[in-house]
């Protein structure tokens, strides 16, 4: 499991649960290409760069069961060949594995071409895993004599959240600043309290928190930056037919429905049920984007990319007070993500968004946890509605295994996320309907899930041994 509860002053910056990367899984692909560039980067510290003649790349557990499925061989090399999840060339990533082999040979920045066979230096470990994590790599550099110069050992915990081998023994919480904010929090409870002792709003709480370490309007550029990335990948999900990559050939729906949905405005009396349609319409396009390795936003992971914006969109289009006005359909997207980021960094403190440590409840469940608390407060609701929203949102989702079919993030990835955003709309609505007042709490649902994925077999735990993934034939 991952690391002890960080102290009550650790801070995850809405920033660092969500971040712009690159499909088709942020464990899997996000996180080895930051331990790439982590790589890199320790070995520009003991000046080590330019004597480097090999590279060998070690996988294990998860990282090796699923990981060619997920993208995870290219995605290191890209990160030992400095690219970075936010900025790297995705059609270049999506060949890269072609390119090297044909090479023979990595490019390190700053130094000469190094040489790499894909069958001898990229090494596939599956019935193995490093001590602190099912997602372990180790990347080594040689010199020109062959003795090794570096290695270290890196944990990819769920989001693209990277820790080396000694910070994740020193239970150190990744992305997690000491940063002396003004309302520190390290549960639901202690968030409430800070809302009723100053009359705020759980967003408002958060931003006051990100102020402290950014000014407002580099808050304001960060959160509308996210939104932008994540209404992209909508719209270009939205326009883009065909098939996804990989060998179940999983055709692309979201386009065909974009066009069924826009055509459906003849005449007659009105679908009721209408906004489903267009809510999963949208976490349909943006997983189909993960899917196909394009740019989307962790929320808080890939696998679970397409909830939070799907909602967002749901919002946008549905809300009375965000229809009126640009000015406060930008706001209220705001509070939404704020509010999203301080459900999430609990189940990140507190249990695990990593669907290789306690199962796709740690993806789909989180995200359609904070989905449905930041619905609520972006309607209007009080934080104990929030808080019952968020809770409401996990505990219809603890269990849930993570059992990619292939070993790729497209069935049943795909539309469980349409599923989660339906389930996050449905669960904020529930918690309107009342003052908040519930039985089971945030925090102890949070403590459940995590025990629920200590207790669940490793086979459901996004290794394709069990579940749809033993079940469903490939082709």
């Amino acid at each position: 499991m991952s690391a002890p509860p960080a102290a009550a002053t650790a801070f995850v910056s809405v920033f660092d649960l969500f971040k712009v990367g690159v499909g088709p899984s942020s464990s899997h692909a996000v996180g080895p290409m930051r331990a790439g560039g982590r790589f890199l980067a320790s070995l520009d510290r003991h000046g080590l760069r330019a004597a480097v003649r090999g590279i060998t790349v070690d996988l294990y557990g998860s990282l090796a069961l699923t990981g060619l499925g997920h993208g995870t061989p290219q995605a290191v090399l890209a990160g030992l060949e400095g690219d970075d999840p936010e900025t790297v060339d995705c059609d270049r990533l999506a060949r890269l594995l072609a390119i090297v082999e044909e090479a023979g040979e990595l490019r390190l920045p700053g130094g000469p071409p190094i040489r790499f066979d894909l069958n001898a230096d990229l090494r596939w470990h599956r019935r193995e895993t490093l001590p602190a994590h099912p997602n372990g790599l180790r990347i080594a550099a040689t010199g020109a004599d062959g003795a090794e110069l570096l290695s270290r050992e890196y944990y990819s915990v769920g989001g693209g959240f990277v820790v080396t081998a000694g910070e994740a023994e020193g239970g150190a919480e990744p992305a997690s600043t000491a940063a002396d904010v003004p309302h520190p929090f390290d549960s639901a409870a202690e968030l409430l309290a800070l809302c009723e002792a100053s009359g705020r709003a759980i967003s408002d709480v958060v931003r006051a928190n990100e102020e402290a370490v950014r000014s407002p309007a580099e808050v304001d550029a960060g959160l509308d930056k996210l939104w932008a990335a994540m209404d992209a990948c909508v719209a270009e999900g939205l326009r883009t037919p065909g098939v996804l990559p990989g060998k179940l050939q999983v055709p692309r729906r979201a386009a065909a429905l974009f066009e069924k949905l826009n055509a459906a405005s003849a005449p007659g009396p009105p679908d009721p049920l209408a906004a489903l349609d267009w809510l999963n319409l949208w976490a349909l396009a943006v997983n189909e984007q993960n899917a196909a390795g394009r740019r989307v936003v962790t929320a808080p992971t890939n696998g679970a990319a397409g909830i939070v914006p799907a909602v967002i969109c749901y919002y946008r289009r549905y809300s009375p007070s965000a229809r009126q006005s640009a000015e406060e359909r930008t706001a209220g997207t705001r509070r939404f993500l704020l509010t999203a980021a301080a459900i999430g960094s609990l189940y990140k403190k507190h249990a695990s968004i990593s669907g290789a440590e306690v199962g796709c409840q740690g993806e789909v469940g989180v995200a359609c946890s904070m989905a449905a608390g930041a619905l609520a407060e972006a309607l209007g609701g009080t934080p104990r509605q929030v808080e019952q929203a968020a809770e409401i949102g996990m505990e219809h989702n603890l269990g849930l295994t993570c059992d990619p079919v292939g070993g790729l993030v497209q069935v049943p990835c795909i539309e469980r996320n349409a599923m989660g955003a339906v389930k996050a709309v449905n669960a904020a609505r529930l918690a309107l309907c009342g003052d908040g007042t519930h039985r089971v709490s945030l925090d102890r649902v949070i403590r459940v899930m995590r025990r629920t994925g200590a207790d669940m077999s490793s086979k459901y735990k996004e290794t394709s041994r069990g579940g749809l993934a033993v079940n469903v034939t490939e082709c």
